[in-house]
């Protein structure tokens, strides 16, 4: 595996943090270095990094991060619906209980999300099966742009949406929660985004 790049103003604390490589280091690695170095941008979906390593090289960290999120983007509705059953639901019991991966716990981490108990913890069940009951996989929600009081305001505001936005919401959402870890990963990247990418085409 090639020499890792880090900052040279890292904090010593952040030795835990995930190794950052180049775009360049990227694009010339060998396939398996470079599937594993992104095998965690995407929820218990290493396939992602893997469809698009015979895409190399990428122009820009964006251009990678666009090829992925096309390929998911074009696979038929079954697969993505099992590619998002494989995200945990926000507050839910795998959150509780901290077996989610360690970016989920991380994110979910940031508004203590785990750590809810009694009528908090009812109430993000109950949306959590609701909305699991409606659309047939879990609420999907970049967590990092929002508080506890504006994600439970967008859980119960997409609720009452139709399957067809929820499906493409899912989408953009994940799309913005891999280009913040992938920008965590890979040096070369700009600064996170303000406002989420366009939502991607689905195709049934």
């Amino acid at each position: 595996m090639p020499d890792l790049a880090t900052p040279s103003n890292a904090p010593a604390a952040a030795a835990a943090a995930p190794a950052r490589w180049r775009l360049a280091q990227l694009n010339t690695c060998t396939p398996e270095d470079f599937c594993e170095a992104l095998a965690e941008v995407w929820e218990h979906a290493p396939w992602v990094a893997q469809a698009v390593v015979t895409q190399r090289p990428f122009a820009s960290v964006d251009d990678l991060h666009r090829a992925m999120v096309a390929h998911v983007a074009g696979l038929d509705e079954a697969r993505r619906l099992a590619f998002f059953a494989g995200h945990p639901e926000l507050a839910g019991r795998a959150a509780r209980a901290g077996t989610m991966t360690e970016a989920s716990i991380d994110e979910q981490g940031s508004l203590g999300l785990g750590r809810l108990d009694g009528e908090d913890a009812a109430a993000w069940d109950a949306l959590n099966a609701a909305y699991r009951e409606r659309f047939g996989f879990p609420f999907i929600l970049c967590i990092r742009r929002h508080t506890r009081d504006s994600a439970l305001a967008a859980f119960r505001a997409r609720l009452t949406r139709p399957r067809a936005d929820e499906l493409a919401a899912a989408l953009a959402e994940i799309g913005v929660i891999t280009a913040l870890r992938l920008r965590a990963r890979v040096e070369d990247a700009a600064p996170p985004l303000a406002s989420p990418p366009p939502t991607p085409e689905c195709h049934p």
